[in-house]
């Protein structure tokens, strides 16, 4: 699999995150801190996210995508569309129920241009710890099957972190 990165555009309005690759917990704090600055931009109107070249995902980023459509109806923007034409990571999208908060497509709408990869933040082990535990809260707090596969993890993490 081709190493994982994510790329960023704010055109005409609409936000849009590609994803290509394998995208790991490596690039979550990149994309945190992205998601973050970039929903602050009044002139954001919209959200679209690219796993269209996306070849593996792991539930940590799954977690901060969730985290971006729930930051866009806090903001009163519409429901984010995600397109996915990877069944594989379609199907995934279903079971952990992002079929409720966000607009599922299987093809990209015209005129998605101008994005810009986004630079590699690091960050210390706490702080990425920190990062997986509430982006697999926001999973948990989806559906009770997500609830159910997580919570071992978030326990895990969770006494690891207090020690």
């Amino acid at each position: 699999m081709q190493e994982g990165s994510i790329y960023s555009a704010l055109v005409e309005g609409r936000f849009v995150l590609k994803f290509v690759g394998d995208v790991r917990l490596t690039l979550c704090a990149s994309l945190d801190r992205h998601l973050e600055e970039s929903l602050r931009d009044d002139a954001v109107s919209e959200v679209l996210i690219d796993l269209t070249q996306t070849e593996g995902i792991d539930s940590t980023s799954l977690g901060l995508i969730a985290k971006l459509s729930i930051k866009a109806k806090a903001l009163n923007l519409d429901k984010p569309a995600l397109v996915s034409t990877n069944p594989d990571i379609t199907r995934i999208l279903y079971t952990m129920g992002f079929d409720h908060i966000f607009l599922l497509l299987e093809e990209l709408p015209p005129n998605v241009q101008a994005l810009r990869e986004l630079p590699l933040v690091q960050e210390s082990v706490e702080d990425m710890k920190e990062r997986i535990i509430a982006a697999h809260r926001i999973l948990m707090d989806l559906n009770e099957t997500n609830r159910e596969a997580f919570k071992d993890l978030v326990s895990t993490l969770e006494s690891v972190k207090e020690k």
